[in-house]
């Protein structure tokens, strides 16, 4: 398997390409799909659907992809311990008044319930989580070791999920008012999207160490999904 793509003309100008498209997706590409922002969870699956049909195509394994059945116990246990650890640290955030502005986004607290569900359940879970890590920490990320050792693979891929961040934390920053000067927010989101492929190589290292995409895609869920609760539990202790 690991020959058929290797010594495929081109390939890593391929591995290349698919770095650069991803990184354009979620700052170019999927605002100008119609009907965004409603279209952003049926846009994201299927191109779910696409990229691990194209990587299977191009001879990547399941095993590769991190989605062998027989790895899945192993994900499941350590994305699991990570994501309890998350747990912990939100509640602690909740729990001390002190840090409950570190969890508040107007964003969030403007949400009702129903669009509060819809966020948790469907759209961080399907349109964000599922596809982000078999983007990157299954086709990206195999794709990668075929062609580079393991460090700079995981270097790279780590660094295009960074830039994938652009436009989500200048849009943070714009709707919490927190945009001051082109030169201070260019650093801002500059050392956020390096926060971010940080992160990245946390969910990497799960993903090599459990041998299953299960494992950063619970710890990825636990961040998003359970952040966007503790979000809105710190809004409306505020409002108390």
């Amino acid at each position: 398997m690991r020959a058929r793509l290797r010594g495929r003309p081109g390939a890593l100008v391929l591995t290349g390409a698919l770095a650069a498209a991803l990184a354009a997706w979620n700052n170019v590409v999927v605002t100008r799909m119609p009907g965004y922002p409603r279209s952003y969870v049926a846009v994201n699956a299927v191109a779910t659907g696409v990229l691990l049909a194209a990587a299977n195509r191009t001879g990547l394994s399941w095993a590769e992809l991190g989605l062998a059945r027989r790895r899945l116990p192993s994900g499941l246990r350590w994305g699991g311990g990570c994501a309890a650890v998350v747990v912990g640290g939100y509640a602690i955030a909740l729990a001390v008044p002190a840090l409950r502005p570190l969890l508040r986004d107007v964003r969030i607290a403007a949400l009702d319930g129903a669009a509060l569900a819809y966020q948790v359940l469907v759209r961080i879970p399907v349109g964000t989580v599922l596809w982000e890590e078999v983007a990157f920490r299954g086709v990206l990320l195999a794709a990668l070791l075929r062609q580079l050792p393991p460090v700079p693979a995981v270097a790279a891929s780590s660094a295009v999920f960074g830039v994938w961040h652009i436009r989500p934390t200048l849009g943070g920053l714009t709707a919490n008012g927190l945009v001051e000067g082109p030169g201070r927010t260019a650093a801002v989101v500059a050392l956020a999207c390096s926060g971010t492929a940080a992160g990245g190589l946390l969910f990497t290292w799960l993903r090599v160490r459990s041998g299953s995409l299960a494992a950063p895609v619970l710890l990825h869920l636990a961040t998003n999904s359970l952040g966007t609760l503790a979000g809105a539990a710190a809004f409306r202790m505020g409002q108390g």
